[in-house]
């Protein structure tokens, strides 16, 4: 295995694996020696990767924008592309000119060889019913979303019955054919999944649930792994 394979495994492993990983863990990743494993360190922080952690405590990959890329495999290309293909097919119009930005700019700065795969990919995806448009603005959603503001919004349920929610957001994921806010509703106080096509006047409130939002996505992911086919709160 050569030396920049080698580092191309082991900076994989630092994004992949729950940090803080420790040097045993890295060293069978990579199927090297822990003496390896730590000259493979030090030659990844003298390349620009903020690396932290020692050993005896384990190692944290502080990502740094200085570090020049290892380069991708031909399927994590693939995978990429297809992502991307996706995004553009199911995504709101923000969303979806975003990934043609990420697709122009890999192509761009991949060896010719891979560029070309890109141009002329075997896989992609289309959708002949894509999803209902969004009928609020779904960067404020995820901008409040990351921020861990409280929002307000109209919502009509699928009877047609119309509130007024005080939620917090959690996520925005694809159930089906709907785009839905996985939230904390503060009027059931419980998880509850809302569809972006029936929120309407969507606002802040001014307060924060900081930092509280992963904890209770988690708790909301458990339950809709362990619902089938069904939403919890949708």
């Amino acid at each position: 295995m050569s030396r920049t394979h080698r580092l191309f495994q082991l900076m994989s492993a630092l994004r992949r694996l729950p940090s803080p990983v420790t040097a045993t863990v890295l060293a069978q990743e990579t199927g090297v020696s822990l003496r390896t494993l730590y000259r493979d360190i030090e030659a990844l922080r003298g390349l620009g990767a903020v690396i932290d952690g020692a050993a005896g405590y384990g190692y944290r990959l502080i990502e740094d924008a200085h570090l020049p890329p290892l380069g991708f495999d031909d399927e994590e290309l693939e995978a990429l592309f297809l992502g991307l293909r996706e995004v553009r097919a199911v995504g709101d119009p923000a969303l979806a000119a975003a990934a043609d930005g990420a697709l122009a700019k890999l192509r761009a700065r991949l060896p010719e060889r891979q560029a070309h795969r890109l141009r002329h990919a075997v896989l992609s995806a289309h959708r002949f019913v894509p999803p209902p448009a969004p009928t609020i603005d779904p960067r404020a959603l995820r901008r409040a979303a990351w921020a861990e503001d409280e929002i307000a919004f109209d919502y009509t349920d699928k009877s047609g019955a119309p509130t007024r929610r005080t939620a917090w957001p959690l996520s925005i994921m694809l159930f089906e054919q709907s785009h839905c806010l996985l939230a904390w509703c503060l009027l059931r106080d419980d998880h509850r999944a809302f569809r972006l096509d029936r929120m309407t006047g969507l606002a802040l409130t001014g307060a924060s649930f900081r930092p509280r939002r992963v904890p209770l996505l988690r708790a909301y992911l458990d339950q809709v792994a362990t619902a089938g086919n069904r939403v919890p709160g949708a």
